[in-house]
């Protein structure tokens, strides 16, 4: 992927330091967005959809722990938290939280950089094909377009199967009506997000998980659904 469709989203307060991020990521290419304060940045995380997220930990609103915790919340992309504090267990809570790295201020554009290439080459490492997937009950064969529960073969419409294989691909991950309608259907033009609505009840009760949230598809209110895997 190249810098130029990469897209950044660089939550600080300090405006000297947006400004230099922007600045040092849009010379190597990166497109960026900025936010000032932490509900502003997991507003436009949410908008966006961006593939990196730069973090500062002090906030006057929302702190960094809160903003992590809220995109963690919502998806699996890096997160590079930048911070002032220096100590080993300022370090160690970041990366305990779901950071992928921790860069400390004073930083340069070198080291910078550096981290940024390592988080993008272990995303790519765990973006690489998934042939199948299989938690503690049910398994989806993507080669095959087979799904499984307990074992048991599961007949679903091709919409039904590529709305399942969307939300497991993207497991922990909180995808909205419109983002599923993209992904998830034939010809996506002028469904309602209440198609969503739908789709996702008669595929909670094909597999045996009912109306409601007990089975591992959640609908997160306001944002849309995410597939939480359960423990093998």
């Amino acid at each position: 992927m190249r810098n130029g469709n990469i897209s950044v989203l660089v939550i600080e307060d300090e405006a000297d330091i947006r400004q230099l991020l922007r600045t040092m990521l849009e010379r190597e290419g990166f497109t960026v967005t900025e936010a000032m304060l932490g509900r502003d940045g997991v507003r436009l995380f949410h908008q966006k959809q961006p593939n990196l997220v730069i973090l500062d930990v002090g906030m006057p609103d929302l702190d960094g722990w809160q903003v992590l915790e809220r995109i963690r919340d919502m998806s699996d992309v890096p997160v590079l938290m930048l911070t002032a504090l220096s100590t080993e267990r300022d370090k160690v809570r970041g990366l305990n939280a779901g950071a992928d790295d921790y860069l400390t201020k004073p930083f340069s554009r070198v080291e910078l950089l550096a981290r940024i290439q390592a988080i993008s080459r272990r995303q790519v490492q765990r973006n690489e094909p998934i042939v199948s997937f299989e938690d503690g009950s049910i398994r989806v064969d993507f080669s095959e377009s087979q799904v499984t529960v307990e074992g048991v073969p599961v007949v679903l419409t091709p919409t039904e199967y590529r709305l399942l294989a969307t939300l497991v691909r993207h497991q922990g991950q909180v995808l909205s009506s419109d983002q599923l309608i993209e992904l998830a259907w034939d010809d996506p033009s002028g469904l309602a997000p209440s198609r969503v609505k739908y789709a996702v009840l008669r595929l909670r009760r094909k597999l045996g998980w009912g109306d409601q949230d007990d089975g591992p598809i959640e609908t997160v209110r306001g944002f849309g659904y995410r597939y939480r895997a359960r423990a093998r």
